[in-house]
């Protein structure tokens, strides 16, 4: 466990993040789709880039994961197309808790031949891969982006293509859109549009570099915390403002919200408090597009003391924890009065508190980093605090070099 103080000073700093997981996850399983063709930089140094890489190298029959979702779902995927290759793939006991069924049916139903080690619909998953001959499918489309990002992937790499139908409302439409645009990037002419996303086969894709933009999911935390700071600015590299990520939106939350400012220079950017900001009453807002940056959203609330209804959140029920109901946990301990249902969260007033709030991370990485600007408003405990590693391993180093006391407990 670590404590946390509030800075005595404004904050003016400039820091590095290292890229997207998100962006560098795709990239590497394209990478090895087309034989390493790709030079990358700046790729994550999260925990599951890492685990994706060390993966893609296994040349075991036995895969384990660990936490990492984004790398069960696209390893699932790949591993199905490599032609007599037996593979296990598993993970942690959470992993095993999460859902990965849509994805099967889908791969199954094209052709690949998975099946269920432990319970019907979750790993770990005993793969068989096999040449996949058919050239459509129809799933739903209110799932996770990533089972779609799967298909989309290994869809480069089926001899006839890949149309993915999908049926009904979209949810986080701007992972599908990363993926289309990074596929693009490469040279592979991938199109999604209405309901209907077409992958063409490609044999070959030119050698080339890429540049992996930093991660507007870890960025959040910085606009977090210069929402519950005064007088304070923060540089972070390496962002761009036509960014294929759906968290870059945080630009616009932040603004019309919390009064924070973003700006960009050479690959910078810079975060500001605006002087001249009023702030609401009430925040609302919805988040399908962007649910990975909501319980940032949630904890930047309760450290203004706002009221807010956050909504398009169904897809938090089954990330690495109940995020939701983690959120409600959490947040109460700082007062807040906070109203959950399958999809949304509300805040509706506070109550006083007076204790330092020890803060569980139910091995969440966001809910360590989340928590962490409320250390502004008053000093916090965290228990399991390097959770952090999964997506981004020196944020605790990038906070003491920001001037913040953390002492182990």
């Amino acid at each position: 466990m670590i404590e946390i103080s509030a800075l005595k000073s404004p904050i003016n700093n400039q820091l590095a993040i290292t890229g997207s997981k998100s962006e560098s996850n795709r990239l590497l399983l394209l990478n090895q789709l087309f034989e390493n063709v790709l030079k990358l930089e700046n790729v994550s140094n999260s925990e599951d880039s890492q685990l994706m890489q060390k993966a893609l190298a296994n040349k075991t029959d036995l895969i384990d994961i660990h936490h990492a979702g984004t790398a069960m779902r696209f390893l699932t995927a790949y591993f199905s197309i490599q032609e007599g290759k037996k593979v296990t793939l598993t993970g942690s006991e959470r992993m095993k808790q999460r859902p990965i069924k849509v994805l099967v049916d889908a791969l199954n139903e094209l052709g690949a031949e998975i099946s269920y080690q432990e319970n019907e619909g979750y790993p770990p998953l005993s793969i068989f891969g096999k040449k996949l001959n058919k050239k459509s499918i129809t799933i739903p489309s209110n799932i996770s982006s990533q089972y779609i990002t799967a298909l989309c992937l290994i869809g480069t790499k089926l001899k006839n293509g890949l149309t993915i139908n999908l049926d009904g409302k979209i949810i986080s439409v701007p992972y599908i859109q990363m993926t289309i645009q990074l596929l693009n990037k490469v040279g592979i002419e991938a199109k999604f549009e209405g309901n209907t996303i077409q992958i063409p086969f490609t044999e070959n894709i030119k050698v080339q570099t890429l540049q992996v933009e930093s991660d507007w999911s870890s960025a959040s935390y910085y606009y977090s915390l210069i929402a519950l700071s005064k007088n304070s600015q923060i540089k972070i590299s390496t962002y761009f403002e036509d960014s294929l990520q759906g968290d870059s939106s945080l630009q616009h939350i932040y603004a019309d919200n919390f009064g924070v400012t973003s700006s960009f220079e050479n690959g910078i950017l810079k975060l500001k408090n605006d002087e001249n900001f009023i702030p609401k009453p009430f925040v609302e807002l919805n988040l399908i597009n962007t649910p990975d940056i909501a319980q940032t959203i949630a904890a930047t609330c309760v450290g203004l003391k706002m009221k807010c209804n956050l909504t398009g959140l169904e897809t938090l029920k089954i990330k690495e924890t109940d995020r939701l109901v983690a959120l409600k946990n959490e947040l109460e301990k700082f007062g807040a009065i906070v109203i959950i249902t399958n999809d949304s969260l509300m805040i509706d007033g506070y109550h006083d508190f007076q204790k330092i709030p020890t803060l569980a991370t139910y091995n969440d990485h966001r809910m360590a980093m989340c928590m962490a600007p409320l250390a502004q408003i008053h000093s916090i405990r965290i228990e399991n605090e390097m959770v952090v590693e999964k997506s981004y391993p020196t944020f605790w180093e990038d906070w003491k070099q920001l001037g913040f006391e953390i002492k182990s407990i």
